[in-house]
């Protein structure tokens, strides 16, 4: 891998070209999400709004262990890859398409079984009940779809390709796009008809993906050999379990909030159905380079280089945080303007603004601890990523959520100031745990850090610097 940006010449260069078609993959999956809600919320009523909100943020929670656990696929690729180990790069290939075939065949029987009991756990509203479980079932028998595409994309990130991703989701962006507006504007087929979209986006984009792997290939070898060789699912779930942990579980408090949130009614359901399909536009650099250092960091771990892999860290959260004091002033200013998008039900659209003129201060808060947590994720560092996560959900977010919910009186701008607390403490475990680490790495990796300064010139003139930042 003598040609690899990760490893050698400037940071931000090869990091940003990375990150870029990250970003408008994320920007396209939110998109073809997005797009359901738009098209439903301008074809179809106040209910359909809220089911497929309730429905999509199932959707999300489960799609979490399959995007968790691909954080390990990736992760592995690209230490193996930055050690020049690409005999096991292809076993760790191997060992994920074993585990995520399990993974979708039991999401897949959960969620076609028993989408009625789900969507009444998420105390969907009695109006929205039907379009949510049609919503939930429809996803579900196509999970099959979502995890193959995640699974190739993250084989592709790990070897530091971002742009194949890129090409695979507009496929289904487009695809999604044209079929919502064939169900549901045309057929009225509402939120059974944007599940049933989304499905075939997903499986339109999949086929196309392994079509083009079968005609490229990869940069390394996958044999027949590998699907005998042990050990390489446990290492997929030792480094990708507890982030899939994590996520899912943070999704779970998300579903917990949203269910706090429907009791208020089927107005506040649409609403923060609404604000949680945004977060992705709106957080969608800090989310970037969250997967950018995720690749970045493992190649150079890999290759024994810690300290540019540190140093990425303090660029791309410099970055990130620039971005993120926009979305503040956006979000808070300007919350009912990103509601009309969606809808033009004024009851909605000032619901919707009373909850984004308090989450607005999350906004900057992630640009920093989404970064900080690439770069542990790099490291390998998963377990503490999955702490941090749980704890700011379960022992903050939805704990403040319930008791700003039942004070009397109560609205969206209270319910929503459970958000920027529990970012807040999420940013401040990160702190606490980057000092940790950064001493035993620059303990481990000295004599490599001499070195780095000597090969690396100007580009880390600011290294030391950078180290003392936080």
């Amino acid at each position: 891998m003598k040609d690899n940006g990760f490893l050698q010449g400037k940071i931000l260069p090869p990091l940003i070209r990375f990150a870029i078609p990250l970003m408008l993959s994320l920007f396209l999956q939110a998109l073809y999400g997005a797009v359901d809600l738009v098209v439903v919320g301008q074809f179809g009523s106040t209910s359909s709004i809220s089911a497929v909100a309730t429905g999509s943020q199932l959707m999300v929670a489960v799609t979490a262990i399959v995007t968790g656990l691909t954080m390990g696929v990736t992760v592995l690729i690209g230490q193996s890859v930055g050690s020049g180990e690409l005999e096991k790069a292809g076993n760790v290939v191997c060992g994920m398409i074993k585990l995520f075939a399990v993974v979708a065949v039991t999401i897949t029987a959960v969620l076609v079984a028993i989408p009625e009991p789900l969507a009444r756990l998420l105390k969907a509203p009695e109006s929205a009940l039907e379009g949510t479980v049609q919503y939930i079932r429809i996803c579900g028998a196509g999970m099959i779809f979502i995890t193959a595409y995640n699974g190739i994309s993250g084989i592709f990130r790990g070897i530091g390709n971002s742009v194949t991703p890129f090409i695979f989701v507009a496929i289904a962006c487009l695809v999604n796009i044209v079929l919502d507006l064939v169900f549901v504007a045309v057929l009225h087929l509402d939120a059974a008809g944007a599940a049933l979209a989304t499905v075939i986006a997903q499986a339109s984009s999949v086929i196309f993906s392994l079509l083009y792997l079968l005609k490229k290939g990869l940069p390394f070898p996958v044999r027949k050999s590998g699907f005998k060789t042990k050990g390489f699912i446990k290492k997929i779930l030792f480094v990708g379990a507890p982030i899939a942990m994590q996520d899912f579980l943070v999704s779970i408090s998300f579903l917990i909030i949203t269910a706090i949130i429907n009791g208020l009614g089927v107005v506040q359901s649409a609403s923060i159905g609404i604000a949680e399909k945004l977060f992705v536009f709106l957080a969608i650099v800090p989310m970037s380079f969250l997967s950018a250092l995720s690749a970045f960091v493992a190649q150079n771990i890999g290759h024994g280089n810690y300290p540019r892999a540190n140093a990425a860290l303090f660029r791309t959260t410099a970055i990130s945080f620039a971005f993120g004091l926009a979305v503040f002033f956006m979000t808070f200013f300007g919350g009912d303007l990103l509601a009309r998008i969606f809808t033009s039900d004024e009851e909605v659209i000032a619901s919707a603004a009373l909850y984004f003129k308090s989450c607005s201060f999350e906004y900057m808060i992630i640009a920093v601890s989404f970064c900080m947590l690439g770069f542990f994720n790099g490291l390998g560092k998963t377990p503490f990523v999955m702490i941090q996560g749980l704890l700011s959900a379960f022992a903050v977010r939805i704990p403040l959520s319930y008791v700003f919910r039942y004070l009397p009186d109560t609205n969206m701008l209270m319910i929503g100031i459970a958000v920027p607390v529990s970012a807040a403490a999420s940013l401040l475990l990160c702190i606490v745990y980057y000092f940790i680490v950064n001493r035993k790495m620059r303990s481990q990796f000295n004599d490599v850090t001499e070195q780095f300064d000597a090969t690396n010139g100007d580009d880390n003139n600011d290294k030391n610097d950078d180290m003392t930042k936080i």
